[in-house]
């Protein structure tokens, strides 16, 4: 593990404030926040919802925007230098990827494993085992340096 990296205080505040968003979505309008769910809703332009839905999607778009204002190491992180193609494509293949698991790591990693959903435990498991895999493939072919 490199020493670096490693962002206890960092990682534990994320979870906290991601604990707590989620918390109040399910505690003040009832539903869970998984993000495939709540993108597919805006996109469908279902009725029902749509407003406090397109306005997490903003918020999505917005937080990295006014993060980007400040130094990343200052904040306990740096983003990774890669190549755009990569991002394009993982982008996609996450897409398909919470289609085919009927959901995203944050429905399932999130809400579904706090609801001990078995099914989500499996899923958020095998997402977890991919990227392992996938980080450790792209570090052996030279691909992508971290």
């Amino acid at each position: 593990m490199n020493i670096v990296n490693f962002t206890p205080i960092e990682s534990l505040t994320g979870g906290l404030v991601i604990g707590l968003a989620v918390s109040m979505l399910y505690l003040l309008r009832g539903n869970y926040s998984g993000i495939s769910g709540i993108y597919f809703n805006v996109i469908s332009a279902n009725g029902r919802g749509f407003v406090w839905r397109s306005f997490f999607i903003i918020g999505l778009i917005v937080g990295p925007v006014i993060l980007s204002f400040f130094q990343y190491k200052s904040l306990g992180f740096e983003m990774p230098v890669t190549n755009p193609l990569f991002i394009i494509l993982g982008g996609l293949f996450v897409g398909y990827g919470t289609q085919l698991g009927s959901g995203c790591t944050s429905g399932h990693g999130v809400c579904g494993i706090g609801r001990l959903s078995i099914r989500s435990i499996v899923g958020t498991f095998v997402f977890i085992t991919s990227g392992i895999i996938t980080v450790t493939f792209m570090r052996f072919m030279g691909w992508v340096t971290l």
